[in-house]
Protein backbone atom coordinates (compact mmCIF):
# COMPACT_ATOMS: atom_id res chain seq x y z
CA UNK A 1 0.00 0.00 0.00
CA UNK A 2 1.39 3.52 -0.82
CA UNK A 3 2.73 5.28 2.02
CA UNK A 4 1.74 9.14 0.47
CA UNK A 5 -1.41 9.99 1.97
CA UNK A 6 -1.80 13.49 0.24
CA UNK A 7 -4.80 11.64 -1.84
CA UNK A 8 -6.88 8.49 -1.05
CA UNK A 9 -7.64 5.90 -3.27
CA UNK A 10 -11.53 5.62 -2.95
CA UNK A 11 -12.55 8.76 -4.34
CA UNK A 12 -10.94 12.26 -5.92
CA UNK A 13 -9.07 14.67 -3.64
CA UNK A 14 -10.33 15.84 -0.79
CA UNK A 15 -10.62 19.68 -0.35
CA UNK A 16 -7.41 21.50 0.03
CA UNK A 17 -8.25 22.27 3.63
CA UNK A 18 -8.94 18.54 4.77
CA UNK A 19 -5.68 16.23 5.85
CA UNK A 20 -5.71 12.61 4.89
CA UNK A 21 -3.45 10.62 7.38
CA UNK A 22 -3.31 6.40 7.85
CA UNK A 23 -5.68 4.65 10.49
CA UNK A 24 -2.94 3.99 12.64
CA UNK A 25 -2.87 7.81 13.42
CA UNK A 26 -6.47 8.11 14.30
CA UNK A 27 -7.29 4.87 16.19
CA UNK A 28 -5.80 1.50 17.70
CA UNK A 29 -6.95 -1.63 16.37
CA UNK A 30 -7.34 -4.15 19.25
CA UNK A 31 -7.56 -8.13 18.11
CA UNK A 32 -10.60 -9.86 19.33
CA UNK A 33 -9.87 -12.90 21.47
CA UNK A 34 -9.52 -16.69 20.07
CA UNK A 35 -12.07 -18.86 21.99
CA UNK A 36 -11.93 -22.01 22.99
CA UNK A 37 -15.43 -24.42 23.05
CA UNK A 38 -14.30 -25.86 25.90
CA UNK A 39 -14.21 -22.41 27.68
CA UNK A 40 -18.32 -21.84 27.23
CA UNK A 41 -21.16 -21.75 29.20
CA UNK A 42 -25.06 -20.44 29.18
CA UNK A 43 -23.65 -17.65 32.31
CA UNK A 44 -20.74 -15.93 31.16
CA UNK A 45 -20.32 -12.88 29.00
CA UNK A 46 -22.06 -13.03 25.54
CA UNK A 47 -19.25 -13.58 22.59
CA UNK A 48 -19.54 -11.17 19.90
CA UNK A 49 -19.26 -13.20 16.38
CA UNK A 50 -19.21 -12.03 12.82
CA UNK A 51 -23.34 -13.24 12.49
CA UNK A 52 -23.96 -10.93 15.40
CA UNK A 53 -22.66 -8.20 13.55
CA UNK A 54 -25.89 -8.08 11.62
CA UNK A 55 -28.34 -8.61 14.39
CA UNK A 56 -28.78 -12.15 15.77
CA UNK A 57 -29.36 -12.74 18.99
CA UNK A 58 -27.68 -15.63 19.19
CA UNK A 59 -24.79 -15.46 21.35
CA UNK A 60 -21.46 -18.14 22.52
CA UNK A 61 -20.74 -17.48 26.25
CA UNK A 62 -17.60 -17.69 28.06
CA UNK A 63 -16.31 -17.28 31.55
CA UNK A 64 -12.81 -16.41 30.45
CA UNK A 65 -11.20 -13.74 32.19
CA UNK A 66 -9.93 -11.44 29.86
CA UNK A 67 -7.78 -8.42 29.21
CA UNK A 68 -9.81 -5.19 29.79
CA UNK A 69 -9.10 -5.17 25.42
CA UNK A 70 -11.30 -7.23 24.59
CA UNK A 71 -14.49 -6.11 26.40
CA UNK A 72 -17.50 -4.47 23.97
CA UNK A 73 -20.05 -2.40 24.94
CA UNK A 74 -22.86 0.05 23.28
CA UNK A 75 -20.93 3.13 21.49
CA UNK A 76 -18.07 1.15 20.53
CA UNK A 77 -16.20 0.92 17.02
CA UNK A 78 -15.48 -2.84 14.97
CA UNK A 79 -13.97 -4.01 11.81
CA UNK A 80 -14.85 -7.21 10.60
CA UNK A 81 -11.77 -7.90 8.92
CA UNK A 82 -12.83 -11.37 7.52
CA UNK A 83 -16.24 -11.98 6.41
CA UNK A 84 -18.79 -11.57 2.92
CA UNK A 85 -18.70 -8.71 0.94
CA UNK A 86 -21.04 -6.20 1.54
CA UNK A 87 -22.73 -8.12 4.82
CA UNK A 88 -20.59 -9.25 7.42
CA UNK A 89 -17.44 -7.41 6.28
CA UNK A 90 -16.60 -4.04 7.02
CA UNK A 91 -16.99 -1.70 9.83
CA UNK A 92 -20.05 -1.64 12.19
CA UNK A 93 -21.28 0.67 15.09
CA UNK A 94 -22.30 -1.67 18.26
CA UNK A 95 -25.06 -0.82 19.76
CA UNK A 96 -26.38 -3.02 22.41
CA UNK A 97 -26.23 -2.66 26.06
CA UNK A 98 -24.09 -4.38 28.30
CA UNK A 99 -20.98 -5.79 28.50
CA UNK A 100 -19.46 -8.10 25.72
CA UNK A 101 -16.38 -10.04 24.57
CA UNK A 102 -14.93 -9.80 20.93
CA UNK A 103 -13.52 -12.89 18.85
CA UNK A 104 -10.99 -13.11 16.74
CA UNK A 105 -12.29 -12.06 13.37
CA UNK A 106 -13.45 -8.43 14.60
CA UNK A 107 -11.11 -5.67 15.70
CA UNK A 108 -12.23 -3.47 18.35
CA UNK A 109 -11.30 0.22 17.07
CA UNK A 110 -10.63 2.85 19.79
CA UNK A 111 -10.64 6.22 18.09
CA UNK A 112 -7.72 8.54 19.32
CA UNK A 113 -7.63 11.55 16.65
CA UNK A 114 -11.17 12.38 15.45
CA UNK A 115 -15.30 11.62 16.08
CA UNK A 116 -16.17 8.24 16.17
CA UNK A 117 -18.70 8.08 14.09
CA UNK A 118 -16.81 10.22 11.24
CA UNK A 119 -14.39 7.14 11.13
CA UNK A 120 -16.95 5.11 11.04
CA UNK A 121 -18.30 6.46 7.54
CA UNK A 122 -14.49 6.99 6.94
CA UNK A 123 -13.74 3.23 7.20
CA UNK A 124 -17.25 2.67 5.50
CA UNK A 125 -16.26 4.30 1.76
CA UNK A 126 -13.02 2.75 2.26
CA UNK A 127 -14.62 -1.09 2.62
CA UNK A 128 -15.84 -0.31 -0.88
CA UNK A 129 -12.35 0.09 -2.06
CA UNK A 130 -10.79 -2.60 0.47
CA UNK A 131 -13.19 -5.18 -0.81
CA UNK A 132 -12.56 -4.59 -4.94
CA UNK A 133 -8.92 -3.90 -4.27
CA UNK A 134 -7.13 -5.20 -1.52
CA UNK A 135 -9.03 -8.90 -1.28
CA UNK A 136 -8.99 -8.98 -5.62
CA UNK A 137 -9.17 -12.63 -6.25
CA UNK A 138 -10.69 -13.95 -2.92
CA UNK A 139 -13.52 -16.32 -3.45
CA UNK A 140 -16.50 -16.08 -1.02
CA UNK A 141 -15.16 -15.17 2.49
CA UNK A 142 -12.73 -11.94 1.96
CA UNK A 143 -9.96 -10.53 4.78
CA UNK A 144 -7.99 -7.66 5.22
CA UNK A 145 -4.40 -7.95 7.81
CA UNK A 146 -4.22 -5.28 10.79
CA UNK A 147 -1.55 -3.90 8.91
CA UNK A 148 -3.32 -3.02 5.93
CA UNK A 149 -6.35 -1.63 7.55
CA UNK A 150 -4.16 0.50 9.70
CA UNK A 151 -2.67 1.93 6.43
CA UNK A 152 -5.54 2.79 5.20
CA UNK A 153 -5.93 6.81 4.80
CA UNK A 154 -8.86 8.35 6.36
CA UNK A 155 -9.26 12.16 4.87
CA UNK A 156 -10.17 14.51 8.32
CA UNK A 157 -12.00 17.78 7.57
CA UNK A 158 -12.62 20.10 10.16
CA UNK A 159 -14.45 19.24 13.24
CA UNK A 160 -17.91 21.13 13.01
CA UNK A 161 -17.88 19.62 9.54
CA UNK A 162 -17.09 16.07 10.23
CA UNK A 163 -20.69 16.42 12.54
CA UNK A 164 -22.67 18.04 9.74
CA UNK A 165 -21.52 15.41 7.64
CA UNK A 166 -22.27 11.97 10.08
CA UNK A 167 -25.22 13.51 10.45
CA UNK A 168 -26.39 13.86 6.89
CA UNK A 169 -25.15 10.35 6.01
CA UNK A 170 -27.14 9.12 9.41
CA UNK A 171 -30.16 10.70 7.67
CA UNK A 172 -29.53 9.64 3.69
CA UNK A 173 -28.75 6.19 4.50
CA UNK A 174 -31.28 5.45 6.71
CA UNK A 175 -34.19 6.68 4.42
CA UNK A 176 -31.84 4.27 1.57
CA UNK A 177 -32.03 1.46 4.19
CA UNK A 178 -36.05 2.07 4.95
CA UNK A 179 -36.56 1.77 0.95
CA UNK A 180 -34.04 -1.17 0.79
CA UNK A 181 -36.38 -2.78 3.67
CA UNK A 182 -39.84 -2.21 1.58
CA UNK A 183 -38.41 -4.24 -1.55
CA UNK A 184 -36.97 -6.87 0.46
CA UNK A 185 -39.99 -7.22 1.78
CA UNK A 186 -42.02 -7.22 -1.62
CA UNK A 187 -39.78 -9.64 -2.85
CA UNK A 188 -40.42 -12.04 -0.24
CA UNK A 189 -44.51 -11.68 -0.96
CA UNK A 190 -43.64 -12.50 -4.78
CA UNK A 191 -41.70 -15.90 -2.59
CA UNK A 192 -44.64 -17.06 -1.01
CA UNK A 193 -47.16 -16.15 -4.18
CA UNK A 194 -45.27 -18.82 -5.91
CA UNK A 195 -45.35 -20.92 -3.02
CA UNK A 196 -49.31 -20.76 -2.88
CA UNK A 197 -49.90 -20.74 -7.01
CA UNK A 198 -47.42 -23.70 -7.81
CA UNK A 199 -49.27 -25.87 -4.31
CA UNK A 200 -52.71 -24.22 -5.62
CA UNK A 201 -52.15 -25.60 -9.49
CA UNK A 202 -50.70 -28.94 -8.90
CA UNK A 203 -52.82 -30.00 -5.89
CA UNK A 204 -55.58 -27.81 -6.06
CA UNK A 205 -57.37 -27.96 -2.69
CA UNK A 206 -54.23 -28.00 -0.70
CA UNK A 207 -54.63 -24.28 0.56
CA UNK A 208 -58.64 -24.19 1.12
CA UNK A 209 -59.69 -27.60 1.96
CA UNK A 210 -56.71 -30.05 3.26
CA UNK A 211 -58.05 -33.66 4.60
CA UNK A 212 -56.26 -34.15 7.90
CA UNK A 213 -55.92 -37.58 6.94
CA UNK A 214 -53.12 -39.54 8.40
CA UNK A 215 -49.95 -39.45 7.13
CA UNK A 216 -49.91 -36.93 4.56
CA UNK A 217 -52.71 -34.52 6.62
CA UNK A 218 -51.84 -31.42 4.10
CA UNK A 219 -53.24 -33.36 1.06
CA UNK A 220 -56.58 -32.67 0.02
CA UNK A 221 -58.69 -35.52 -0.41
CA UNK A 222 -58.04 -38.10 -3.19
CA UNK A 223 -59.78 -37.99 -6.23
CA UNK A 224 -60.39 -40.60 -8.67
CA UNK A 225 -58.10 -39.25 -11.68
CA UNK A 226 -55.17 -38.27 -9.48
CA UNK A 227 -54.28 -41.32 -7.31
CA UNK A 228 -51.76 -40.75 -5.17
CA UNK A 229 -48.39 -42.59 -6.66
CA UNK A 230 -45.05 -43.39 -4.82
CA UNK A 231 -41.78 -41.72 -7.22
CA UNK A 232 -40.45 -45.21 -6.77
CA UNK A 233 -43.09 -46.75 -9.28
CA UNK A 234 -42.88 -43.58 -11.96
CA UNK A 235 -38.97 -42.78 -11.84
CA UNK A 236 -35.78 -44.16 -11.32
CA UNK A 237 -33.10 -43.17 -9.28
CA UNK A 238 -29.33 -42.69 -10.85
CA UNK A 239 -26.63 -42.32 -8.26
CA UNK A 240 -23.32 -40.17 -8.83
CA UNK A 241 -20.03 -40.83 -8.93
CA UNK A 242 -17.13 -40.07 -6.16
CA UNK A 243 -14.01 -38.68 -6.45
CA UNK A 244 -10.57 -41.04 -6.01
CA UNK A 245 -7.77 -40.43 -6.41
CA UNK A 246 -6.68 -44.24 -6.15
CA UNK A 247 -8.96 -45.17 -9.15
CA UNK A 248 -6.89 -47.20 -11.81
CA UNK A 249 -7.10 -44.99 -14.50
CA UNK A 250 -4.97 -47.36 -16.89
CA UNK A 251 -7.51 -48.53 -18.99
CA UNK A 252 -10.57 -47.32 -21.06
CA UNK A 253 -10.93 -43.74 -19.66
CA UNK A 254 -13.17 -40.83 -20.47
CA UNK A 255 -12.77 -37.05 -19.58
CA UNK A 256 -16.15 -35.44 -18.93
CA UNK A 257 -18.24 -32.66 -16.88
CA UNK A 258 -18.27 -32.77 -13.41
CA UNK A 259 -21.23 -31.77 -11.90
CA UNK A 260 -21.29 -31.09 -8.75
CA UNK A 261 -23.93 -29.89 -5.69
CA UNK A 262 -22.53 -26.17 -5.83
CA UNK A 263 -24.05 -26.09 -9.28
CA UNK A 264 -27.52 -27.03 -8.67
CA UNK A 265 -29.48 -24.39 -7.36
CA UNK A 266 -33.40 -24.45 -6.17
CA UNK A 267 -34.87 -23.70 -9.43
CA UNK A 268 -31.71 -23.51 -12.38
CA UNK A 269 -28.85 -25.27 -12.86
CA UNK A 270 -25.27 -23.10 -12.63
CA UNK A 271 -23.01 -24.42 -15.27
CA UNK A 272 -20.43 -21.43 -15.30
CA UNK A 273 -17.42 -23.31 -12.90
CA UNK A 274 -17.68 -27.21 -13.95
CA UNK A 275 -15.12 -29.13 -13.84
CA UNK A 276 -13.78 -32.02 -15.64
CA UNK A 277 -12.99 -35.43 -13.90
CA UNK A 278 -10.83 -38.53 -15.84
CA UNK A 279 -12.84 -42.22 -14.94
CA UNK A 280 -12.96 -45.20 -16.61
CA UNK A 281 -15.57 -45.57 -19.37
CA UNK A 282 -17.73 -47.72 -17.39
CA UNK A 283 -18.28 -45.75 -14.19
CA UNK A 284 -19.32 -42.76 -16.46
CA UNK A 285 -22.23 -44.87 -18.08
CA UNK A 286 -23.37 -45.37 -14.90
CA UNK A 287 -23.27 -41.66 -13.88
CA UNK A 288 -24.34 -39.77 -16.86
CA UNK A 289 -27.20 -37.18 -17.15
CA UNK A 290 -29.64 -37.34 -19.48
CA UNK A 291 -32.17 -34.50 -20.35
CA UNK A 292 -35.01 -34.24 -18.38
CA UNK A 293 -33.12 -35.48 -15.53
CA UNK A 294 -34.60 -34.14 -12.05
CA UNK A 295 -31.68 -33.32 -10.06
CA UNK A 296 -32.03 -33.06 -6.39
CA UNK A 297 -29.35 -32.74 -3.22
CA UNK A 298 -28.67 -34.77 -0.74
CA UNK A 299 -28.31 -32.30 1.94
CA UNK A 300 -28.53 -28.09 2.46
CA UNK A 301 -30.92 -26.26 3.77
CA UNK A 302 -33.98 -27.77 5.04
CA UNK A 303 -36.41 -25.04 3.31
CA UNK A 304 -34.39 -26.57 -0.18
CA UNK A 305 -34.27 -30.32 0.98
CA UNK A 306 -35.68 -31.62 -2.21
CA UNK A 307 -35.89 -29.16 -4.45
CA UNK A 308 -36.23 -30.77 -7.54
CA UNK A 309 -34.61 -29.09 -11.01
CA UNK A 310 -35.00 -30.29 -14.52
CA UNK A 311 -31.58 -31.22 -16.20
CA UNK A 312 -31.83 -29.48 -19.70
CA UNK A 313 -28.78 -31.35 -21.16
CA UNK A 314 -26.86 -28.09 -20.57
CA UNK A 315 -23.62 -29.74 -21.08
CA UNK A 316 -23.09 -32.80 -23.69
CA UNK A 317 -22.41 -35.96 -21.87
CA UNK A 318 -22.11 -34.52 -17.94
CA UNK A 319 -21.42 -36.54 -15.11
CA UNK A 320 -22.61 -35.79 -11.46
CA UNK A 321 -21.56 -35.98 -7.87
CA UNK A 322 -22.67 -38.73 -5.80
CA UNK A 323 -24.51 -36.08 -3.66
CA UNK A 324 -26.56 -35.05 -6.54
CA UNK A 325 -29.64 -37.34 -7.09
CA UNK A 326 -30.69 -37.90 -10.54
CA UNK A 327 -34.43 -38.77 -10.93
CA UNK A 328 -35.06 -40.21 -14.02
CA UNK A 329 -39.54 -40.25 -14.83
CA UNK A 330 -41.34 -42.57 -16.70
CA UNK A 331 -41.67 -40.45 -19.68
CA UNK A 332 -45.17 -41.68 -20.63
CA UNK A 333 -46.12 -41.48 -17.43
CA UNK A 334 -44.59 -38.76 -15.25
CA UNK A 335 -43.33 -35.01 -16.70
CA UNK A 336 -40.17 -33.82 -15.46
CA UNK A 337 -41.02 -30.33 -15.11
CA UNK A 338 -44.40 -31.62 -12.96
CA UNK A 339 -42.33 -33.71 -10.39
CA UNK A 340 -39.72 -30.70 -10.01
CA UNK A 341 -42.91 -28.14 -9.23
CA UNK A 342 -44.38 -30.62 -7.24
CA UNK A 343 -41.50 -30.87 -5.10
CA UNK A 344 -41.86 -26.81 -4.86
CA UNK A 345 -45.25 -26.92 -3.65
CA UNK A 346 -46.79 -27.41 0.13
CA UNK A 347 -46.86 -30.96 -0.53
CA UNK A 348 -42.79 -31.26 -1.02
CA UNK A 349 -42.24 -28.94 1.15
CA UNK A 350 -43.78 -30.56 4.27
CA UNK A 351 -42.87 -33.78 2.90
CA UNK A 352 -38.92 -33.45 2.55
CA UNK A 353 -39.00 -31.49 5.94
CA UNK A 354 -40.92 -33.99 7.37
CA UNK A 355 -38.26 -36.90 6.39
CA UNK A 356 -35.28 -34.90 6.18
CA UNK A 357 -32.32 -36.03 8.79
CA UNK A 358 -31.63 -32.51 10.61
CA UNK A 359 -28.50 -31.38 12.02
CA UNK A 360 -27.16 -27.87 13.81
CA UNK A 361 -27.17 -26.26 10.26
CA UNK A 362 -28.38 -28.85 7.54
CA UNK A 363 -30.42 -31.56 6.64
CA UNK A 364 -30.01 -34.78 4.54
CA UNK A 365 -32.22 -36.80 2.50
CA UNK A 366 -31.57 -40.33 0.81
CA UNK A 367 -32.47 -42.22 -2.27
CA UNK A 368 -35.04 -44.58 -0.15
CA UNK A 369 -37.15 -41.08 0.82
CA UNK A 370 -36.99 -39.81 -2.16
CA UNK A 371 -38.39 -42.72 -3.89
CA UNK A 372 -40.86 -42.71 -1.37
CA UNK A 373 -42.41 -39.63 -2.09
CA UNK A 374 -45.98 -39.72 -2.62
CA UNK A 375 -47.12 -37.68 -5.95
CA UNK A 376 -50.89 -36.74 -6.96
CA UNK A 377 -50.34 -38.55 -10.76
CA UNK A 378 -52.92 -36.86 -13.18
CA UNK A 379 -52.69 -38.17 -16.88
CA UNK A 380 -49.36 -36.79 -18.71
CA UNK A 381 -51.69 -33.98 -20.66
CA UNK A 382 -53.46 -32.85 -17.00
CA UNK A 383 -49.62 -32.48 -15.63
CA UNK A 384 -48.69 -30.63 -18.64
CA UNK A 385 -51.44 -28.05 -18.84
CA UNK A 386 -50.79 -27.62 -14.92
CA UNK A 387 -47.06 -27.08 -15.75
CA UNK A 388 -47.88 -24.51 -18.33
CA UNK A 389 -50.65 -22.67 -16.01
CA UNK A 390 -48.03 -22.62 -13.33
CA UNK A 391 -45.16 -21.44 -15.61
CA UNK A 392 -46.79 -18.28 -16.75
CA UNK A 393 -47.80 -17.25 -13.30
CA UNK A 394 -43.97 -18.10 -12.19
CA UNK A 395 -42.97 -15.73 -15.01
CA UNK A 396 -45.01 -12.75 -14.25
CA UNK A 397 -43.53 -13.27 -10.36
CA UNK A 398 -39.78 -13.07 -11.92
CA UNK A 399 -40.67 -10.15 -13.84
CA UNK A 400 -41.47 -8.53 -10.87
CA UNK A 401 -38.59 -9.61 -8.76
CA UNK A 402 -36.32 -8.78 -11.54
CA UNK A 403 -37.39 -5.02 -11.21
CA UNK A 404 -37.19 -5.24 -7.71
CA UNK A 405 -33.52 -6.86 -7.58
CA UNK A 406 -32.24 -3.74 -10.42
CA UNK A 407 -33.91 -1.03 -7.50
CA UNK A 408 -31.95 -2.99 -5.06
CA UNK A 409 -28.81 -2.51 -6.94
CA UNK A 410 -29.53 1.24 -7.77
CA UNK A 411 -30.09 1.84 -3.40
CA UNK A 412 -27.08 -0.38 -3.22
CA UNK A 413 -25.39 2.07 -5.75
CA UNK A 414 -26.52 5.04 -4.37
CA UNK A 415 -25.70 4.37 -0.96
CA UNK A 416 -22.00 4.09 -1.58
CA UNK A 417 -21.77 7.11 -3.91
CA UNK A 418 -23.32 8.97 -1.35
CA UNK A 419 -21.02 7.72 1.26
CA UNK A 420 -17.91 8.29 -0.95
CA UNK A 421 -18.84 11.53 -1.99
CA UNK A 422 -20.05 13.09 1.61
CA UNK A 423 -16.69 11.53 3.10
CA UNK A 424 -14.84 12.81 0.63
CA UNK A 425 -15.66 16.58 0.57
CA UNK A 426 -17.82 16.25 -3.03
CA UNK A 427 -20.68 16.90 -1.49
CA UNK A 428 -22.26 20.12 0.00
CA UNK A 429 -24.07 18.74 2.96
CA UNK A 430 -25.50 21.99 3.81
CA UNK A 431 -27.12 22.58 0.72
CA UNK A 432 -28.58 18.79 0.58
CA UNK A 433 -32.16 18.64 1.26
CA UNK A 434 -33.12 17.36 4.68
CA UNK A 435 -34.49 14.09 4.57
CA UNK A 436 -37.60 14.66 6.16
CA UNK A 437 -38.53 17.14 3.78
CA UNK A 438 -38.79 14.27 0.98
CA UNK A 439 -41.16 11.80 0.72
CA UNK A 440 -40.45 7.76 0.68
Amino acid sequence: MTSAFNQIPYGAPPPDSWRVVPLKHLAKLHNGYVFKSDGWTDSGTPIIRIENLNGSESFNRSILALNEKHHVSAGDLLFSWSGNPGTSFGPFRWNEPGLYFLNQHIFKVSVEGCDKNWLYWSLRAATYWIERELTSGMIGMVHVTKEELSNVPIPIPPVDEQRRIVEFLDAETARIDRMTSARERQIAVLDECEYAQVTDELIPGSLTSPAGEWPWAWLPAPVDDAPLVRLGYIARLQSGLTIDGKRDLSGDVVTRPYLRVANVQADRINVDNVSNITVPANIADRSTLLAGDVLMTEGGDLDKLGRGTVWRGELEECLHQNHVFAVRPDGPRLDADYLSLMTRTVHGRCYFESTGVKTTNLASTNSGKILGFPIPLPSLKIQRLRVQAVQRKLNECARAKQRLRAQLQLLAERRQALIIAAVTGHLDVTTARPAHDRNL
